[in-house]
């Protein structure tokens, strides 16, 4: 039994005999003079409770101090009130607490039958040890020894019953203590002890004598109730050596002192001041707390706030240098003004991406601000240079209904979405809807449905098995996983084999850019994503996770060491890294998309290595998307996945997507895959995956389908790959006819086009009316800012469709562009308007071809073109390796260079 609860302790009831050893040990006069010597009387009490629990009377020392204090109470309240029990008789423990508190002479307790029995020893015997107590204990229970005999006087024993005291009971005076005279039996008894002892003097080193084998407690108590005392059984030796520790040098008794009351109360009211202030102490630490957490948060605030003033007020002045070098009117500088500030405070702002203001040039032609600031201070360059582009400043729209951040969500529905839904509202049928809006804004493929229903109609799909109806594995069932990790060892050309445990299945890549960024990242981090990007990912890692994405804005001039417009660099991702870590923004993962999406460009192996080897440098998790790797369409293009090299910079944050969305032209049936080899990472989003699981029939649908090797390899990727190509040539002949400019890849199901001549002023307003044009004129594409792109007047068009919606797609584009170009010669009447159309260059021109060259001529130009492009042809063959191989070709070609 556990007796430290001081619950327990207070509610403690103590037996007579139990009482009678406390107050033995407590009477002594060492242990008086020890509790009258020192304030903390703790360690005296603990003592007695271990001499205590030596008898067989397992009391603490906190339970020993709270009786001794309640007989003390007991004894001042009958002493004070001259109080005394029914029948005249006093309190049984009266005498010795009289004893005791008067100074009065030594009482011993002993128990006879159901009584205790009380005798005066005369002063300095208790000192003699505690032979005299064992000896004089056996002489009043057993008989003399020798034959002596011994006779007890009536008035030599109290006889006290063991019951309450009723201490309410008043009495004028209080009876006289009994008084006790010791027989001569008794003083032989105490001299047999002391003889017993080993002692036969009076000093004080006599005094402390051993234990005999035949002694019972110190108090001479014996009780057959009580264990450890009874039965007539000797306590063993420790039960004496634990009383002689109690005792300390004899001093002489010391006058009760008036003082003691007054310290015994001021101590007690310091020790509640002290708990008091202790608990003032902790509730203003709590406070404290509190007000350090708001002060935090208000902190927090006050920042975001001023980094969007500084964002607005470096916007406007980027805008007012802008218009002061192209002699634009101050007017209109104005009006950007006025936008920018009603702008709402609590719009949130994205850092990290070199802004850009565009303009337009003398000739014409649409530019940015950072390409043209090359004349400006440093200081200002820079400042114009990372500040991001935000053209909206609408006040963000709120509903009753919905909590904050369903607002936040609900507001944060863009172009894509409206666009889908107009879409959705009015879809075009050939013979339904005839005027219905053409959909080239929604990355499908609509070209192999006759192969793919084909394919899925057979009867191995249909199959109903009782585990398809339950509930799976969240990670996909194990056949499913099996299957894909097959798949993607031999399409991926993984050098071993994919292991099943590391593959999850999933309802598309939205769910798994939702799931990674909630698992990788913290509320509040950001994800480097290089933009041009692909325009759901913002709402994918922001709608659950809310972290954002920290943009690695490219640019369609090539600058030097580059070969291609809008190509991503370590340089460009080591810059956007030192920004954040200048703003203290944590960054913590990567996106890449290869092929890309909407660029359509095919990021090389060497490429890839150095972004990967970018990502460990800074402990980055890098999520690799690719969704288009079977969608390469060129004769030239190579793909080569991540998971086919030998061996990952960090292979345990590197993550790898793919799904049948695009490269089997099924977006409807939801199943994308995601490989890793971070056991933890796949743990946790196998319990998301609850979420976004795929039901049974359709992973066995796509199991089976992953199955077929043959009808892939021989039927739906050939076609697939012709019918591609056949309509990106359809559409990027039209676009050169029509004079535009677009970027020539031969990956993904889009194609990169140049709208920025059509626009009358080079601002995002400007795109989004020119869009806003396009859906008027029922046909859908999605424009350069739902991307994040920083130039305005890019546009992505899906060409993945059939051939009659494409013809009527582009016939009202065509209409659009020669309506606004129409509106663009009025207002510049009287001007060079030649100029506006005259290239320029940081305008990519790909397609614009004044004359047609020769097939031929073109066909090996561009071949060469795209090797060095998309292959590390480059840095294989360099000027030291050559002439390293070929030393005498080098000699001769050295020699015609110098000539």
């Amino acid at each position: 039994m556990d007796f430290r609860g001081k619950k327990y302790e207070r509610g403690s009831n103590w037996s007579d005999p139990e009482v009678v050893e406390l107050l033995q040990l407590w009477a002594d006069e060492s242990v008086q003079m020890e509790l009258e010597s020192c304030l903390r009387n703790q360690h005296v009490f603990n003592r007695i409770a271990e001499v205590l629990r030596e008898k067989g009377i397992h009391r603490t020392g906190d339970q020993c101090r709270e009786k001794i204090k309640k007989m003390k109470l007991e004894y001042r309240r009958i002493k004070d009130n001259n109080k005394i029990c029914r029948g005249g008789r006093t309190w049984k423990f009266f005498e010795v607490m009289d004893r005791v508190l008067s100074n009065r002479p030594n009482i011993c307790y002993s128990t006879v039958g159901n009584t205790v029995i009380t005798q005066q020893i005369p002063p300095g015997v208790l000192a003699a040890g505690d032979g005299y107590i064992h000896h004089h204990h056996h002489h009043l229970l057993a008989s003399p020894p020798h034959g002596i005999p011994h006779s007890h006087h009536p008035q030599e024993l109290m006889d006290i019953k063991c019951e309450e005291v009723d201490s309410d009971e008043r009495s004028e005076t209080p009876e006289p203590p009994t008084s006790i005279v010791l027989q001569a039996g008794d003083e032989h008894g105490m001299d047999g002890s002391l003889l017993e002892g080993g002692h036969h003097d009076g000093s004080p080193a006599a005094r402390v004598d051993n234990p005999t084998e035949n002694a019972i407690s110190p108090s001479g108590y014996m009780d057959p109730n009580v264990s450890g005392t009874s039965s007539g059984m000797h306590t063993s030796g420790p039960a004496f050596s634990g009383l002689h520790r109690l005792r300390r040098k004899r001093k002489p008794p010391r006058v009760k002192d008036p003082l003691d009351d007054i310290l015994l109360k001021f101590l007690t009211a310091q020790r509640v001041v002290e708990e008091r202030f202790l608990q003032m102490e902790e509730r203003r630490m709590q406070r404290d707390m509190e007000l350090e957490d708001r002060r935090m948060q208000l902190e927090q605030r006050r920042m975001e706030l001023e980094r969007e003033h500084e964002y607005r007020m470096f916007t406007i002045f980027a805008q007012m240098v802008n218009a002061l070098r192209h002699g634009g009117s101050m007017q209109t500088v104005g009006l950007d003004i006025s936008q920018a500030f009603s702008q709402s405070s609590g719009q949130a702002t994205e850092a990290g991406g070199p802004p850009s203001s565009a303009s337009t040039s003398k000739d014409g032609s649409s530019r940015v601000v950072p390409q043209q600031s090359k004349s400006l201070p440093k200081g200002l360059k820079g400042a114009v240079t990372d500040v991001e582009i935000n053209p909206t400043f609408q006040q963000p729209e709120s509903s009753v209904y919905l909590s904050k951040r369903g607002n936040e969500i609900i507001n944060s529905c863009g172009i894509i979405q409206e666009g889908y839904g107009a879409y959705h509202a009015d879809k075009h049928d050939e013979d339904k809807n005839p005027n219905g809006i053409i959909n080239l804004g929604t990355s499908e493929n609509k070209l192999c449905f006759d192969l793919l229903s084909k394919r899925l109609m057979q009867p191995d799909m249909f199959q109903i098995d009782p585990p398809l109806l339950q509930y799976p594995d969240w990670k996909g069932h194990e056949f499913l996983r099996v299957e894909v990790g097959k798949f993607l060892t031999c399409y991926c050309k993984s050098s071993v084999p994919l292991k099943p445990a590391n593959i999850l299945v999933v309802n598309g890549c939205g769910s798994l850019f939702s799931s990674l960024s909630t698992v990788l990242c913290d509320p509040g981090d950001r994800i480097l994503l290089p933009s041009p990007y692909y325009g759901v990912i913002k709402e994918d890692i922001f709608l659950y996770s809310t972290v954002k994405p920290l943009l690695v804005h490219l640019e369609s001039k090539v600058s030097d060491g580059e070969t291609r417009p809008f190509q991503l660099t370590v340089g460009k991702l080591e810059k956007s890294m030192q920004i954040a870590q200048l703003q203290g923004t944590r960054v913590t993962a990567m996106i890449l998309t290869n092929p890309h999406n909407p660029l359509g460009d095919i990021y090389s192996a060497a490429e890839m290595k150095e972004f990967l080897e970018f990502a460990k440098r800074y402990k980055l998790h890098v999520i690799v998307d690719e969704v288009y790797m079977l969608s390469v369409f060129g004769d030239v293009d190579s793909f080569q996945s991540v998971l086919s090299f030998d061996k990952l910079p960090d292979p345990q944050r590197t993550h790898v997507m793919w799904g049948i969305s695009k490269d089997f032209a099924a977006s409807g049936i939801r199943v994308s895959t995601l490989y890793t080899e971070n056991t933890d990472v796949i743990n946790v989003l196998g319990q998301l995956s609850y979420f976004h699981g795929v039901s049974g029939p359709t992973q066995h649908m796509v199991a089976q389908l992953l199955r077929d090797r043959d009808w892939i390899n021989q039927v739906f990727l050939p076609t697939n790959r012709a019918r591609l190509k056949t309509a990106h040539k359809y559409i990027t002949t039209e676009l050169t006819a029509m004079g535009v400019p677009f970027l020539n890849r031969h990956a993904g199901l889009f194609v990169w086009i140049d709208f920025r001549k059509y626009l009358k002023n080079p601002t995002f307003e400007e795109e989004d009316k020119l869009w806003k044009r396009f859906l008027d004129n029922k046909v859908l594409l999605i424009s350069g800012k739902t991307f994040g792109c920083c130039e305005p007047g890019w546009f992505r068009l899906v060409f993945s469709d059939k051939t009659y919606r494409l013809q009527l797609g582009l016939r009202r584009l065509r209409k659009v562009l020669e309506q606004q170009d129409s509106e663009s010669q009025s207002i510049e009447k009287g001007t060079d308007s030649e100029s506006r159309t005259k290239p320029s260059e940081d305008v990519i021109e790909v397609g614009v071809l004044p004359t047609p060259p020769d097939p031929a001529l073109d066909g090996l130009i561009g071949l060469l073109r795209q090797q060095i492009r998309t292959t590390d042809w480059l840095q294989r063959n360099t000027p030291e390796q050559f002439a390293r191989e070929n030393p005498e070709v080098y000699d001769v070609f050295c020699k015609l260079a110098e000539k």
